[in-house]
């Protein structure tokens, strides 16, 4: 994709890595202006469970074309094991968070910006131990279409990708890893798992999609589909 985003403004929470990193790269070379925060900072520290750092960075970075976040706190168990904290600080991840990124940096916006976050296709195939970041993802969806209306003109968007190669998996060993990539693939339509080219590509493209509002897009290659 060549999308060209020269000359906007673009921040990218949860730029540092995976999927994160890549969206930094592509909007760059897409030539954007592109800021990078996270929760650690050094350089922009926005902790999106944090409203006082997401007021800070908004009161103070100026302007943005659009606003990107990829924040999100798992707590994958049981429900016998659930615990309260990690509970609200997945949904402050994925619909708190959100609602204050809105509130401090949608008015600063102009009518052709955006908001892009990400939610993941956990929100529509649940299974055990995943009650928690499913419904947080899937709450996500809904927040977008609600926001999409309460923020018009600007538009609210988000995507859910499927298993993805991105490096959030580099943690398992590789044969796990390969075990958990062959079983997506399997289960995809595709017969493959995503890329993040195939990510970002659907981000840029929503980045630029002017007719595209309070959507979630599904980027699975058809793993929701049995």
């Amino acid at each position: 994709m060549s999308e060209n985003l020269t000359g906007n403004r673009i921040l990218v929470i949860g730029g540092a890595r995976a999927i994160g990193a890549e969206l930094v790269r592509r909007t760059e070379q897409a030539g954007a202006e592109v800021v990078v925060a996270t929760r650690s900072g050094p350089d922009v520290r926005i902790d999106v469970t944090d409203e006082a750092t997401i007021a800070r960075a908004a009161a103070t970075l100026g302007a943005f074309d659009h606003v990107i976040s990829t924040a999100s706190a798992h707590h994958d168990v049981p429900v016998p094991d659930l615990e309260h904290d990690k509970i609200q600080a997945a949904f402050a991840a994925k619909v708190v968070g959100p609602l204050l990124l809105a509130k401090h940096f949608g008015p600063r916006m102009p009518a052709g910006g955006s908001f892009l976050f990400f939610s993941g296709i956990v929100g529509w195939q649940p299974k055990p131990g995943t009650v928690v970041k499913g419904t947080a993802n899937a709450a996500l969806a809904a927040l977008v279409t609600h926001l999409a209306v309460e923020l018009a003109p600007l538009r609210v968007n988000a995507i859910a990708p499927g298993v993805t190669d991105s490096g959030t998996w580099d943690r398992l060993a590789d044969e796990r890893r390969r075990a958990l990539y062959d079983k997506a693939a399997a289960a995809s339509l595709a017969g493959r798992v995503g890329t993040l080219e195939d990510v970002t590509d659907a981000a840029l493209w929503l980045l630029g999609a002017g007719w595209v509002t309070g959507e979630t897009i599904h980027v699975d290659g058809g793993s929701r589909h049995p």
